[in-house]
């Protein structure tokens, strides 16, 4: 069921999506990578499992996030410092043990993906008609999961120091599509950088609600949907 339509949605060219839960479920495969690491551990020191979990590994990755915010923005080197902190907070500093341990947790964040069922059934239909980009502040390019012949431009936030809702990542985006701010929709799960970014952009949005979160905010993107398969309707 689409949800609280407000405009017809004509004109479009290029559909820019998020990546981390649009595309994937980001924390399925982050918890899932982060088992790997704790299973590396325990191999090198079973004693290790009793004082750390993967909560904990998340809790430590979110501080150390908060603390680099606007000096580091390679996310592959914020999860390697996070993996040093960890590794000093459990009494064991080791930055080659890290370095070690990011690498494993990279191989499986990237290689392990599983796409929502709905996207290659959508992207297959959609691909024929626009030109289909990706607008992330994660870093996974669509081509380390098998998506890189589903889009033909990439706009990642690591890349230029900045995160959406800015509206210079969607300037990036019109610019590598070719269009112009009528022509570009753009599809994502946050309100708060999806959705504020593109209304601020002045680009057509889609809200991708999977989960049926309530809509605290003030902020309604032009359409709310529970699935993809449901931008048929709207682009039809």
């Amino acid at each position: 069921m689409i949800l609280n339509p407000m405009i017809k949605i004509d004109g479009i060219k290029a559909i820019s999506f998020d990546a981390d839960n649009t595309l994937w479920d980001f924390d399925k495969v982050m918890r899932r990578s982060l088992s790997y690491i704790l299973k590396e551990l325990d191999r090198i020191d079973p004693s290790i499992s009793n004082i750390l979990t993967i909560d904990k590994m998340i809790e430590i990755r979110n501080k150390v996030g908060d603390e680099l915010k606007g000096k580091v923005t390679n996310l592959e080197i914020v999860r390697f410092e996070a993996f040093c902190q960890t590794l000093r907070e459990i009494g064991r500093p080791d930055d080659r043990l890290a370095h070690h341990l990011n690498q494993i947790y990279l191989k499986h964040r990237f290689e392990d993906i599983e796409l929502f069922d709905d996207v290659i059934p959508i992207l297959e239909v959609l691909k024929t008609k626009y030109m289909l980009g990706v607008i992330s502040n994660g870093n996974t390019d669509p081509k380390r999961c098998g998506l890189k012949r589903m889009f033909r431009f990439v706009v990642l936030s690591q890349d230029y120091g900045i995160e959406k809702p800015d509206t210079l990542l969607f300037q990036i985006a019109l610019e590598k599509a070719g269009c112009n701010k009528s022509e570009l929709l753009h599809v994502g799960d946050s309100l708060d950088t999806d959705i504020i970014g593109a209304i601020l952009a002045g680009i057509k949005s889609i809200w991708l609600n999977r989960k049926r979160k309530e809509n605290n905010l003030n902020i309604k993107a032009d359409y709310e949907i529970l699935s993809l398969r449901e931008m048929l309707d709207i682009l039809k």
